[in-house]
């Protein structure tokens, strides 16, 4: 082998053992790549990014938090922070898996009131209108009635409290509105069971009076049913 041809492969040959002992961090300079983000710098990044509302950038260094450094001191708190800014950017399905996935990794986490009320919060913030499917109402009942029972002395429960009222007043709502569309179309057995249902369920949720006077309309209707059929 020649000179320049045995010097070019020491070089090669050092420039390789280099690479090796460095590792990245020397790749990444020669070629002009950055280094990834530190687990602090990014979480940084993320909570500044989400204060200012930029929840498209919070959730990418939260998430590279999650998916580099898991097991970083700043993987746990990573992890609620994400459920916060899917939660943000209004994306709510996703934020309850992620709020779901940390209650079921860290049960004990005395963060478990905040994301119990923050998966009740997933669901009421989908909630529709009372002539529409009321399982997102459903559900965030739900969560908010688990709230209560397991932390009644949280702050979370207290506001849940509020949460649940109106959750009943939608559901209640939605029962009237189904019930005064069967009287409408003269279903008035089907009617009656929907307002017997309010009253038995939501007396006191202001459409107790209303549901009252269509279930005495509707036993009138039905008495005129029977009294035909009688006659006939």
């Amino acid at each position: 082998m020649s000179g320049p041809l045995r010097l070019k492969a020491i070089f090669i040959t050092l420039l390789l053992l280099a690479i090796g002992l460095s590792g990245c961090s020397f790749y990444n300079h020669l070629f002009g790549e950055p280094e990834p983000e530190a687990p602090g710098a990014l979480m940084e990044r993320g909570m500044e990014s989400m204060a200012a509302g930029h929840y498209k950038s919070a959730i990418d260094a939260f998430e590279k938090i999650k998916d580099r450094y898991p097991y970083s001191k700043f993987a746990l708190l990573a992890e609620l922070k994400l459920a916060d800014a899917l939660f943000g950017k209004g994306s709510y399905d996703e934020a309850y898996d992620a709020y779901d996935e940390f209650e079921r990794l860290h049960p004990k986490n005395p963060q478990i009131p905040y994301v119990i009320y923050r998966k009740g919060m997933c669901h009421f913030k989908q909630i529709g209108t009372i002539d529409r499917d009321q399982s997102h109402t459903i559900k965030a009942k739900e969560e908010f009635q688990r709230l209560i029972k397991r932390f009644p002395d949280s702050v979370y429960a207290r506001l849940a409290q509020k949460r649940l009222r109106e959750c009943f007043i939608n559901l209640a709502k939605h029962e009237l509105y189904v019930g005064k569309f069967y009287y409408k179309i003269k279903r008035y057995k089907a009617a009656k069971g929907r307002f017997l249902y309010i009253l038995h369920n939501y007396p006191d949720l202001g459409q107790y009076h209303e549901a009252l006077k269509y279930l005495g309309l509707c036993e009138e209707k039905l008495a005129e049913k029977q009294l035909k059929a009688a006659k006939n």
